[in-house]
């Protein structure tokens, strides 16, 4: 299985950056329990942080033909960001977003996620297991993938459909 991380703006500065709130562990060391948590499970992981809002939206658009699930902090742009949401909505690749802190227990304008529509599930508020327990979800969610196909769009034939998982199958075998 592959897992795309994302992580959003200003993460880049965790350890430093409020540590009330986010606490003292660097970006740099939870990169690294994921690796772990990766080699762990036999998983691959690849990890991005950008404070770019475009480069976020570049990087959920091509993980359409690259990766199975993926597992998104999108910090500040989870209140602000339609372009994330419409991104992830886009694509065909399950999304799980995670918080290191609780939205829903700090100020009112953090209470609203444009992503949470459109994500498969939220983790939130456990600091940096937060990340541990989305990545396990992201497990449990590409599991399902497997046994499962996925269904055909609306207003695709059955036919249609199965040339396209077919050829889906086909790429990712490559």
């Amino acid at each position: 299985m592959r897992v795309l991380v994302l992580h959003g703006p200003n993460l880049n500065l965790l350890g430093s950056r409020e540590p009330e709130i986010y606490g003292r562990t660097s970006l740099a060391a939870i990169n690294r329990l994921i690796r772990a948590w990766a080699r762990r499970t036999g998983t691959e992981v690849a990890i991005r942080q950008s404070n770019s809002e475009g480069e976020l939206v570049d990087w959920i658009q091509h993980a359409a033909s690259r990766y199975d699930v993926i597992v998104i902090n999108p910090a500040a742009y989870t209140h602000t960001s339609v372009a994330l949401r419409d991104a992830i909505a886009a694509v065909a690749v399950p999304a799980i977003e995670v918080h290191l802190s609780n939205p829903a227990a700090r100020e009112p304008f953090r209470r609203q996620s444009f992503v949470a529509e459109v994500a498969v599930g939220q983790i939130s508020g456990f600091g940096i297991d937060s990340y541990l327990l989305g990545l396990e979800a992201a497990r449990a969610v590409g599991r399902r993938q497997a046994v499962r196909p996925r269904r055909p769009k609306r207003g695709v034939r059955p036919a249609m459909a199965r040339r396209r998982r077919r050829s889906i199958a086909g790429a990712r075998g490559s």
